[in-house]
């Protein structure tokens, strides 16, 4: 009778995770949000409140006397490397300081959609090098769009933005200031939000769901009843109830701790839906519209040259139409002149008439 086999250990599969921890580790992430809202919102004070640290000094909006008919929504890059426990991460915050700031907003977007799709492009063009192992990543891995606690609903301005956005980056709707409204108000409003969002097509980040591990359902479905997520934000430190100290504000239904929700969970999400979802999208788009290799067709959208070419197109139908009176008015004038000279010419030959019939009755007499 042969012994039986030894017991084997296996074969070191379950030591991978550890591997791979050790990789990722060793090489740090990159992660880049970008922010979209109104001034005022509390975007510099939340993006401070996420990452423990002065990553930007807050804005002096005292100084802006009025509003501006038109202006451009400009794209800011704020850097830093952040560093916990040995693991790095280089974080990237891209700001868009005037969107939504001014008489005008009329495609204010589009420097935003652009920056988005341009960030693809870069890395697409990247990757189609000999080299590639020194690439430039500056691909929007989440986009928080900061609502102005209305109590409303959402504008129109926001709709529009929010369908560009959703189909290019993993959006993240926030309601900002969220203490100016009362319990009630805000729970109202969030549910409106969420109306619209369905009504209207909107995508949004949703989190990934194993549907073996029940608490990980139960997570999703709290997060689903919370977006938009109420945002609070505050580079003060709090005391929570189980003695941790976190940056929020405190108030009676507990600490608006952010961190642990859009980074400590879903960061490595985020950045591989980016990756999968919708950098592939761009890239396969793209290349279905162009050879391999070919740059990209720049669309000549910017509002900016949009309103020149609009005030050239005015001026020069001004100048055909200036050009067009004063021919009209020229023609005129040769019609009148051209009239008058056939009056002298009939006179003339009513003239000539009469003296040659005088001639001829001169010549009879004699």
């Amino acid at each position: 009778m042969a012994n039986p086999a030894p017991v084997s250990d296996g074969i070191g599969i379950a030591n991978l995770p550890n591997q791979r921890h050790k990789i990722v580790a060793k090489h740090g992430a990159h992660f880049t949000l970008m922010v979209v809202g109104e001034s005022g919102l509390g975007k510099t004070t939340l993006v401070n409140t996420l990452f423990a640290t002065e990553l930007s000094p807050p804005k002096n909006y005292a100084r802006r006397h009025h509003k501006q008919l038109d202006k451009l929504t400009e794209v800011d890059i704020i850097k830093a490397e952040l560093e916990e426990k040995q693991f790095k991460v280089k974080l990237t915050v891209i700001d868009t300081p005037g969107f939504g700031d001014y008489v005008n907003n009329r495609d204010s977007w589009s420097p935003i959609v652009d920056f988005i799709d341009d960030q693809h492009e870069a890395y697409m063009r990247q990757e189609q090098q000999p080299q590639r192992s020194e690439k430039i990543d500056l691909r929007v891995h989440a986009c928080l769009y900061f609502i102005r606690p209305t109590g409303h609903t959402l504008k129109p301005l926001d709709i529009e933005i929010m369908k560009r956005l959703g189909t290019r980056v993993n959006l993240i709707p926030v309601v900002a200031k969220a203490d100016t409204l009362t319990q009630n108000d805000l729970f109202t409003f969030k549910r409106r939000i969420r109306e619209v969002i369905v009504a209207q097509g909107i995508r949004i980040y949703q989190p990934p769901v194993e549907p073996e591990d029940e608490g990980a359902v139960e997570h999703a479905r709290m997060l689903a009843d919370a977006m938009p997520f109420s945002i609070i934000g505050s580079t003060e430190d709090v005391r929570t109830l189980d003695g941790r100290t976190v940056k929020g504000r405190e108030y009676l239904w507990g600490v608006a701790e952010l961190r642990s929700l859009l980074i400590r969970t879903h960061m490595l999400d985020l950045i591989s839906t980016t990756e999968e979802l919708h950098y592939e999208n761009y890239r396969q788009q793209q290349m279905e519209t162009r050879k391999f290799g070919e740059p990209k067709v720049k669309k000549v959208d910017n509002p900016k040259f949009k309103e020149e070419e609009e005030q050239l197109r005015r001026r020069f139908t001004e100048q055909v139409k200036a050009e067009e009176a004063r021919f009209r008015q020229w023609e005129q004038h040769l019609i009148a002149e051209r009239d008058r000279l056939n009056k002298d010419l009939e006179l003339a030959h009513i003239e000539l008439d009469s003296l040659q019939a005088g001639y001829g009755r001169g010549s009879a007499r004699r």
